[in-house]
């Protein structure tokens, strides 16, 4: 993929699942914020012209201190969150401009990304509209369902589901400009809401492309991903040694 590429970097969720107080992509990992090693690999992908980083509008200032911190060379604006991950997307795409060939999307609260996957995933989207990374599935998959909701922790298994088809995606996700902020208006226009950007386009007819990425790609969602994480960091800082 050639042309200009604009990073979206979502920062701006709840982290209701998280519970230790303050805005989870501030938390340290390491020696660093959550987020600071996201940047840190987009800023260092020749192929991403700018960064644009969002957050909630209580962290706004929180979040200017650290980019001037790490002193971050691509992040030029910073665009505000909003209710669900979906509004926060639309903000930093409503900063872009006309000029970007593609977006890139990637949750600030994976913070174990390897530059190689991001710039692979810009490397496949040339014949298709979005490429999105992602892992097989290793565990059998059953659907359940609650026959009486008010009973808590009563579940039932409708079907178990064939894993060889199922896989967990991950971000980062890319897609063609014009291709996804078409998709992204229609969604808002419809209201039609998804927590999966390649949810969206694949709404409305965009082809999408999945590439392995990485088990190690985690979502940090509750204090135990930090504590797998700070395992992942530490099993990498010393691969590198």
């Amino acid at each position: 993929m050639k042309g200009k590429v604009t990073a979206i970097v979502p920062a701006a969720g709840l982290g209701k699942r998280f519970g230790q107080g303050g805005n989870k992509p501030f938390q340290a990992l390491g020696n660093k914020p959550l987020v600071v090693w996201v940047f840190e690999v987009l800023e260092s992908i020749n192929e991403i012209a700018e960064i644009i980083p969002v957050f909630k509008r209580d962290d706004m200032a929180l979040g200017c201190e650290l980019l001037e911190r790490f002193n971050f060379s691509k992040v030029k604006r910073i665009a505000a969150g909003g209710k669900e991950r979906q509004d926060s997307v639309y903000s930093g795409l409503s900063l872009i401009d006309r000029g970007t060939d593609a977006v890139l999307i990637h949750d600030g609260v994976r913070p174990l990304i390897e530059k190689s996957i991001v710039e692979e995933s810009i490397r496949q989207l040339r014949r298709v509209d979005g490429v999105v990374v992602g892992v097989p599935l290793k565990d059998t998959i059953k659907a359940v369902q609650s026959s009486r909701p008010q009973v808590p922790n009563e579940f039932f298994v409708q079907k178990t589901l064939d894993r060889k088809s199922l896989w967990a995606i991950q971000t980062p996700q890319v897609f063609k400009y014009s291709v996804l902020m078409k998709a992204y208006r229609r969604a808002m226009e419809e209201r039609f809401y998804s927590t999966d950007d390649s949810a969206i386009v694949e709404k409305y007819g965009g082809k999408v492309k999945a590439i392995i990425g990485s088990y190690s790609n985690i979502k940090i969602t509750t204090p135990e991903d930090m504590d797998i994480a700070e395992l992942l960091l530490r099993k990498r800082a010393g691969c590198a040694a």
